[in-house]
């Protein structure tokens, strides 16, 4: 049964948007010291402009795996979706034990003034933890 199943919290796995040049690219990095496996991420975009819902397809991604202190790339993002809530949600197993986590970037989040130096990705980008 659904409730029987442990739900732990999701420590050092994050999300980020980072600039490249004109571009922007969303990755997931995991800054833990185990491995990642058959990893699933959603993501989709929604909110309003103008007083109209707007939101955008649901994108599908699949990682075999990703070793400890790794980052893959999830997709290119245009900013044209910035004012949107930004929802990627991933699920994940350590060993036989499932996680997930839901890491929504909220409209215009996703500024020059909330970026900051991210190591593994060598540039500037904005790291939802």
């Amino acid at each position: 049964m659904r409730k029987d199943i442990p739900h732990l919290p999701v420590e050092d796995v994050y999300v980020a948007v980072a600039k490249e040049g004109e571009d922007w690219r969303v990755y997931l990095l995991n800054r833990s010291p185990q491995a990642l496996e058959t990893i699933l991420v959603t993501s989709k975009g929604y909110g309003e402009k103008d007083g109209q819902e707007q939101k955008t397809s649901v994108l599908r991604h699949a990682i075999p795996r990703l070793d400890p202190q790794e980052y893959a790339l999830l997709e290119p993002i245009d900013a044209d979706v910035f004012h949107l809530n930004n929802e990627y949600w991933v699920s994940f197993y350590i060993g036989s034990q499932i996680y997930d986590k839901k890491y929504i970037f909220v409209p215009d989040s996703i500024v020059t003034g909330n970026l900051s130096y991210i190591p593994e990705l060598r540039t500037q980008g904005v790291l939802h933890t």
